[in-house]
């Protein structure tokens, strides 16, 4: 099958690699030369374990193209697909100029039958103003269907490959035959896909990621109530997790969320809900909840160091937003490190990835180190915010000879607070005592 996945982002580049290990004729377009170009010469602009290889062996075997030329890529392709970004609006709506763009470019271009599948993040009804626009400007038979991914950033390859469900939004008997056709290699252990009309389809991606948003922020009131009333909870989860109707999933209290989808899509389903006439009070709060909690960690520092963090060094490890990912949209580590400059403290910072994306937003103000240990020599206290593998057990020993006052922060909660206190630290965790 012949497919163009218009945007080289994160989910294009993913499900065009993907679609192309499957045996298919992918090529991926995007208006950014530079990106094109970095990718021809085997650069993949976005760092996800597995896609870089992923992508050399399907461009090596003659099945993954890219290109600037949107025309020569739509012409004679089975199924067109919408990948391309849907950022926040101002008021917290989502762009959709860009996508609506791809949608009349790739309209024009159609040398034949294809379906049109949105594979962004879209809001309920924007399939409808697709379709407005690739009938405008179509000369040939289409249809548009929605489909939305459900990737989690740092195991994306796997999550594509293998999905848990493939949602399919569509009322027409040939678009829905040839995306069956598409996604069977991808399901054929069992059943996955889902059929259903395109608004539900669409909806389905905003309803998951709120519930799972939810789930955290759900967590991280209960954390609060926990440091409240002096109870622990690592074993409030454990007993949550253990009923078969709530499950282990999403149920870990930490420094708050961020990254491209969770915050994106809460203030967007927010919005549609807004325009629709209606209010989603509990999602309101889940974001709310969820800008508080980005705070928490130097808020603890404050309150340590009795409220005066000036000329102080903080260690900071982890920048992403997450581990897996060199991404920091949103992150609770930039919020904590503005936190802290602005208290007047110094900030030396450190990820096994993230660096360079966090550098062009941090700037100079910020010591960036590569070496962990490095990154907490002097500190007057250090803060965990992303769970990297590298920091699950360090050395608390060697740790304690290289800070200046043996203070943690642990944001995530991956340490043993008898251990570290036993270390001769002070050790702050979130829902789990202050101290």
């Amino acid at each position: 099958m012949k497919i163009c996945v218009i945007g080289t982002g994160y989910v294009g580049l993913v499900a065009g690699a993907g679609f192309a290990d499957m045996g298919n004729d992918v090529t991926c377009c995007d208006i950014d030369e530079e990106k094109i170009a970095a990718l021809k010469r085997g650069q993949v602009p976005i760092y996800e374990p597995g896609l870089d290889k992923l992508i050399t062996h399907n461009v090596q075997e003659g099945r993954l193209a890219f290109t600037t030329d949107l025309s020569s890529a739509v012409a004679g392709a089975e199924v067109v697909v919408l990948a391309v970004g849907t950022p926040p609006a101002p008021d917290g709506s989502a762009d959709l100029r860009y996508i609506f763009q791809a949608a009349e470019t790739a309209a024009r271009a159609l040398s034949g039958w294809a379906v049109l599948v949105t594979k962004s993040t879209v809001p309920v009804g924007t399939g409808d103003k697709i379709e407005a626009i690739v009938r405008q400007h179509a000369h040939h038979e289409f249809a548009v269907a929605a489909n939305p991914e459900f990737l989690k950033e740092g195991d994306a390859v796997n999550d594509f490959m293998k999905p848990d469900r493939v949602i399919v939004g569509t009322s027409d008997p040939r678009a829905l035959a040839t995306l069956q056709a598409l996604y069977t290699p991808f399901t054929r252990s069992s059943d996955r896909i889902l059929v259903m009309d395109r608004r539900s389809a669409e909806l389905s991606k905003y309803a998951a990621n709120a519930m799972l948003a939810t789930r955290i922020s759900f967590m991280n009131e209960i954390a609060r109530l926990c440091d409240a009333v002096g109870a622990d909870i690592e074993l409030v989860r454990k007993g949550l997790g253990s009923d078969a109707r709530i499950g282990t999933k999403f149920l870990y209290a930490g420094a708050g969320f961020g990254g491209s989808c969770f915050p994106k899509d809460l203030r967007a389903v927010i919005n549609t809900a807004k325009e629709a006439g209606t209010r989603l009070q509990v999602l309101a709060a889940v974001e709310a909840v969820n800008e508080r909690q980005k705070h928490l960690l130097a808020e603890r520092l404050l309150e340590h160091f009795r409220g005066d963090l000036r000329g102080r060094k903080i260690a900071v490890w982890g920048l992403a937003f997450k581990p897996g990912t060199d991404d920091v949209r949103e992150a609770p580590a930039l919020v904590l490190i503005e936190d802290l400059l602005a208290a007047g403290a110094r900030v030396a910072a450190t990820d096994p990835v993230a660096i360079p994306t966090a550098r062009k937003l941090l700037g100079e103000r910020v010591e960036f180190q590569a070496s962990n240990y490095q990154c907490a020599e002097g500190a007057d206290a250090l803060a965990l915010v992303t769970e990297w593998h590298d920091y699950r057990r360090p050395n608390f020993g060697r740790l304690g000879s290289l800070m200046r006052t043996p203070v943690v922060v642990d944001g995530r909660n991956v340490w043993e607070p008898s251990a570290v206190r036993a270390a001769g630290f002070t050790y702050y965790g979130v829902g789990r005592g202050r101290g």
